[in-house]
């Protein structure tokens, strides 16, 4: 996500955020479900003793064990494969974050798993902002986001979950972030 650019004509920013509809979660959906498809039918081939595969012939396979195995990890994937599929449908995590200063109001906003909590949304006075706050943590689970430290509440996360983005981004993310609501920034 670019660092958007500060108007005095426009006072209200809003930054879109990325939930799972992202290029790498459609490749490993895409992935299992190819798969869990190829190991699925090659359980169901060994049992029917039909070739269901066109590049393998699984019928060669006694059914105890290798094809109720093969069925058994086809199932597995098949469901991961659904999981997946499903949060990418339903967006999770998207949603993005509204700074208005005409209003003085603050409202952050994500998509969730579907139930009574589908609409993740906290609204807050710009006035009781303190600080924007930088988090970063390097090493083998990487960690960089940004955070709205707000007076009487835990600090709410801004960035969005998954890849870390780069460290140019979030100083330049974070800098225009304190500039428009005019509070420090802390952590860098």
């Amino acid at each position: 996500m670019a660092a958007p650019t500060i108007s005095t004509d426009n006072p209200v920013l809003k930054q879109p955020i990325l939930g799972s509809r992202r290029f790498s979660n459609y490749w490993w959906a895409s992935v299992v479900s190819v798969g869990a498809t190829g190991f699925f039918l090659a359980g169901i081939s060994s049992y029917l003793k039909v070739n269901l595969l066109p590049f393998s012939d699984p019928t060669q396979l006694l059914f105890v064990p290798q094809g109720i195995t093969m069925g058994l990890y086809g199932t597995a994937g098949l469901l991961l494969a659904l999981y997946l599929w499903l949060a990418i449908l339903w967006d999770i995590g998207g949603g993005y974050n509204e700074f208005n200063q005409q209003t003085g109001e603050i409202r952050i906003f994500r998509w969730g798993f579907p139930g009574k909590n589908r609409r993740i949304e906290i609204n807050c006075k710009a006035e009781d902002v303190q600080a924007i706050r930088v988090d970063i943590k390097e090493g083998l689970n990487p960690r960089r986001a940004l955070y709205l430290r707000v007076k009487g509440r835990r600090d709410i996360p801004l960035s969005r979950v998954g890849e870390p983005i780069s460290l140019y981004e979030l100083e330049s993310e974070g800098a225009t972030l304190a500039r428009f609501l005019s509070v420090p920034l802390e952590g860098l």
